[in-house]
């Protein structure tokens, strides 16, 4: 059974967060704060960690970071899940680039979350992968200096490898796929989130802003993200 550790100040968010989890199979245990939360999870193993960012006493980032540094290595490659503020985006990036896998936006459907645990758990096992015969299986995107190793959700640019998240990467690919094919905001939408869970259309604007400067810190002149005005967006040819 999968064992998570849910860290948020909020009780009614580790209320209703924690019990549609276990309805999901997941085992949970919940801290009100960083500081309760590092001595728990030096106890006990954990699969995955999702962490509220602002918080008394230890905030999500200091968490993330004591973890980070951790001897133990099972704790230390933890898998992270970042719960968020609309007003957080420069925590979140900051998390992302000490090793957070994702983040989630509050408020956030149930269902949501259930599936991005999901795959963030599947990514992380697929990292593992060392066995040759499955790796030649695995069928990388290519689109000119683009790389996607879809098996481990590994991005590269020109060598680089570009941290996203799950929902960034899913976006990547379904335009890289099909260069020059315009795709819109709802489409995009169902590709990142499923066709069962609604989010603002600002949401997917919001993304590829993120994506362009996230390309753009290794290449100041990448410009394959091309705005649809009207239409939507589609990758450059």
């Amino acid at each position: 059974m999968t064992h998570i550790a849910l860290v948020d100040d909020e009780t009614n968010i580790l209320t209703s967060v924690s019990l549609g989890l276990e309805s999901e199979g997941f085992k949970v245990d919940t801290y009100l704060n960083g500081e309760e939360a590092l001595v728990g999870l030096e106890k006990t193993k954990y699969d995955l960690g999702l962490f509220d960012i602002k918080m008394p006493r230890m905030n999500g980032n200091e968490l993330l970071m004591r973890i980070r540094s951790s001897k133990n290595l099972e704790l230390k490659n933890m898998p992270v899940i970042f719960l968020t503020s609309k007003d957080q985006e420069q925590d979140e990036i900051i998390g992302l680039k000490m090793g957070a896998s994702d983040y989630i936006k509050k408020p956030f459907s149930q269902k949501l979350l259930n599936e991005r645990i999901r795959t963030v758990l599947r990514v992380h096992e697929n990292r593992k992968i060392t066995d040759s015969d499955a790796l030649k299986e695995n069928k990388n995107l290519k689109k000119g200096h683009l790389v996607l190793d879809d098996l481990k959700q590994l991005c590269f640019w020109k060598d680089h490898v570009i941290d996203l998240t799950v929902a960034e990467f899913n976006l990547i690919k379904s335009l890289a796929k099909h260069p020059g094919v315009i795709k819109d905001r709802n489409q995009l939408m169902d590709t990142m989130y499923g066709d069962n869970i609604y989010v603002d259309d600002r949401t997917i604007d919001s993304h590829i802003k993120r994506l362009r400067k996230k390309f753009k810190s290794y290449d100041s002149e990448f410009d394959q993200i091309r705005t649809r005005y009207g239409s939507g967006y589609s990758w450059r040819e």
